[in-house]
């Protein structure tokens, strides 16, 4: 098997993915929903990585490298339109970090986009959003205290602390709040619906 030739491939999909990011941030359309051509690639990359996995299994660092490992995790966390390959990707994730083989701070994150999809605290309040105050808040999660105790088992820092910096980077970025909070919302239910992450 070439796992070198597939390490490569994977960072490609991730770079496409940075690229169009800062392209969609530069032209302000970042903050205003789920942009048609990020979710286009997004569906792509998750489809090249599906084929990928199902070749090779999990690109765990030990076959593809850590950079690459860390590549693959990013497109199944941007999947977000394809609940069976997340919670596919959550599971043989789950069992590469078991075998210390892959990062159990990616596997924390996945954990906790898939539950805020779902509609279910989060476990790491690894997941932000923008809150009816106009503020970056984290997603719901259960016990602050908890959340903490389990995010620095992680090696993360606090939850407060996160909170800061997200926000931040957020001004930095000119990132804004949705201009119709209530609509976005509404929007975002509809939307796991269509999908199928919520009946």
């Amino acid at each position: 098997m070439d796992y070198k030739s597939i390490a490569e491939k994977i960072i490609e999909l991730k770079n496409a993915d940075f690229i169009l990011r800062e392209k969609l941030l530069k032209s302000g359309k970042l903050s205003e929903g789920y942009d048609e051509e990020m979710k286009e690639l997004h569906d792509k990359n998750a489809k090249i990585l599906n084929d990928i996995i199902d070749t090779i299994g999990y690109p765990t660092i030990d076959k593809v490298g850590r950079e690459a490992s860390e590549a693959a995790y990013l497109v199944i966390q941007h999947a977000i339109g394809q609940p069976e390959l997340m919670k596919k990707g959550a599971s043989l994730l789950k069992t590469a970090v078991s075998e210390n083989k892959a990062d159990a701070q990616n596997l924390g994150y996945l954990t906790d986009r898939i539950a805020v999809f779902e509609e279910k605290p989060q476990l790491y309040g690894t997941q932000f959003d923008w809150d009816e105050n106009g503020n970056l808040s984290p997603n719901l999660y259960d016990n602050l205290t908890k959340v903490n105790e389990r995010r620095k088992s992680l090696g993360l820092n606090t939850l407060e602390e996160q909170a800061e910096i997200i926000r931040k980077r957020a001004k930095n970025e000119n990132q804004m709040p949705p201009k119709d909070f209530e609509k976005r919302k509404q929007e975002i239910k509809q939307w796991k619906k269509n999908v199928g992450w919520t009946k």
